[in-house]
């Protein structure tokens, strides 16, 4: 029995999947010292495959403060869209990092029944971005979220065919991705902090050591002498240890 020929839709999906399994690949072959930096580039970079309809897109993270920070743009105009949401305190942003449930919201933003009015106003005649499509990150994740993927049109209907879904897709894509590159960093930082309280530990044992040699001191009292000097001359504990380690011919 011949097989069916594979239908235009077939050809077009398969082209997505395509893309996707390309921008998983790039996403997690980021070099570390680009960190989350260099995986928002790569998701504005694979938007307009994604989101065809999209003429600017942007990415916005959630700081410690509760505050929104662009961490990436393709254009000028994003970044000032972006911008306008902080000042405001309204926007595609805001609405979805807040709102419950997955999900990708189309608004047009001049429209008189937009949620945000101000914002829809401004950023309509002052930068001429007439629809936002705007989905969390992690998508399903409970509110508040920790950041969001924007896709701006300078057109009314210009995200109107635009497939919601992918739009999703490539945000958690995009969210996998940053909290595995922040897992890891916050990892790097443990290790890194363990290596020096280790080696702080070492270095403040080679001095007691000196001390207790020189000077017949208890382990005890060296370690008084250690933490008086330190805080007479103001200097970390560990370099004080260290001074009197590696210059103990001098002293």
């Amino acid at each position: 029995m011949p097989l069916d020929r594979p239908s235009d839709t077939d050809e077009i999906d398969r082209g997505l999947a395509g893309t996707f399994v390309e921008l998983a690949d790039a996403l997690f072959s980021v070099p570390r010292d680009q960190g989350v930096l260099g995986v928002v580039e790569r998701v504005c970079e694979a938007a307009n495959a994604v989101v065809p309809g999209a003429d600017l897109v942007s990415v916005v993270l959630r700081g410690p403060d509760g505050g929104l920070d662009t961490v990436s743009a393709n254009h000028p105009d994003a970044q000032a869209a972006d911008a306008l949401q902080a000042e405001l305190g309204e926007g595609p942003s805001h609405t979805a990092l807040l709102s419950d449930g997955v999900g990708a919201c189309l608004y047009r933003t001049a429209d008189p029944e937009s949620p945000w009015p101000t914002f829809g106003k401004r950023c309509a005649e002052e930068l001429g971005l007439h629809a936002v499509l705007s989905t969390g990150m992690f998508p399903g994740g409970d509110p508040p979220r920790f950041g969001a993927l924007n896709f701006w049109s300078r057109s009314p209907a210009g995200l109107d065919a635009a497939d919601r879904d992918h739009a999703l897709v490539l945000a958690a894509h995009a969210a996998t991705a940053i909290a595995a590159v922040q897992s890891r960093t916050a990892a790097e930082l443990r290790e890194t902090q363990l290596l020096e309280a280790l080696e702080s530990r070492d270095v403040i044992g080679q001095a007691k050591g000196v001390l207790m040699e020189r000077r017949g001191l208890s382990s005890d009292e060296a370690f008084d002498v250690l933490r008086r000097t330190s805080q007479d001359l103001n200097v970390k504990l560990r370099e004080v240890a260290l001074t009197l380690v590696t210059r103990r011919g001098e002293l």
